[in-house]
């Protein structure tokens, strides 16, 4: 069973999205909360798998409450639940460790199918809303964040393969670019997750942007990566 947590100010955007949970057979709803203040609290004492999120609440919003879901043990997968597929309180939100979003319009299968994906570890952005979301929001972003050592000790190919995760490309358009197998690509991808810290995907993109790796329009490294591996 996949325990769900909906949170957001709107009592009829709650209600809507538990009948759609809890429509399912191996989902349910285990609390509903209308700020992020009661959202952490009610974390606390239940098990949440993962939690649907709004991000423009009163008071404790979704990127400072998902930043704080996600630093406490065990961490809930967070799936921010917006009114516009694109704009910069996703992009924070992100950032904060979301493993993705959808938008409230979003029909009962997607959302379904949202919450199973989040909980088996992946992410939920399309590679198409990443290239969108980060072309949009990273040139206004103020300053660049410093590039962590770990970058440095990436192989050749992991690097290969941290720029392509990072603009958009799905796993099957890498191995096609790369003349490689998915499940070695898939093997790439995980050990850059490991490398990098990163939880997924989204993650790996969000680092890439915000370091100056590579910038929006541009597929190549703005950086020179160490030679060997």
């Amino acid at each position: 069973m996949i325990n769900v947590m909906i949170v957001d100010d709107q009592a009829l955007v709650r209600n809507g999205l538990a009948m759609i949970v809890d429509s399912q057979d191996d989902l349910s709803v285990v609390a509903e909360a209308d700020s992020g203040d009661s959202a952490l609290i009610l974390a606390k004492r239940l098990a949440v798998d993962v939690v649907l999120m709004d991000v423009c609440m009163p008071g404790t919003d979704g990127i400072e409450t998902t930043s704080r879901l996600i630093e406490s043990e065990p961490s809930p997968r967070v799936i921010i639940v917006t009114t516009f597929d694109i704009d910069k309180y996703v992009f924070g939100a992100l950032r904060a460790g979301a493993s993705g979003f959808i938008v409230k319009s979003a029909k009962a299968e997607d959302v379904i199918a949202a919450i199973r994906t989040v909980h088996a570890g992946d992410a939920v952005i399309s590679p198409s809303s990443t290239r969108r979301l980060l072309a949009q929001v990273v040139p206004d972003l103020p300053g660049s964040v410093e590039s962590p050592e770990v970058l440095d000790s990436l192989t050749p190919r992991e690097e290969e393969v941290f720029i392509a995760v990072s603009s958009g490309a799905s796993n099957t358009e890498i191995a096609q670019q790369l003349f490689v197998s998915e499940t070695t690509v898939k093997t790439h991808v995980g050990r850059l997750l490991h490398k990098l810290n990163a939880r997924d995907r989204v993650q790996l993109a969000v680092l890439a942007y915000e370091t100056g790796i590579v910038r929006p329009g541009h597929d190549r490294p703005r950086r020179e990566y160490p030679s060997g591996g």
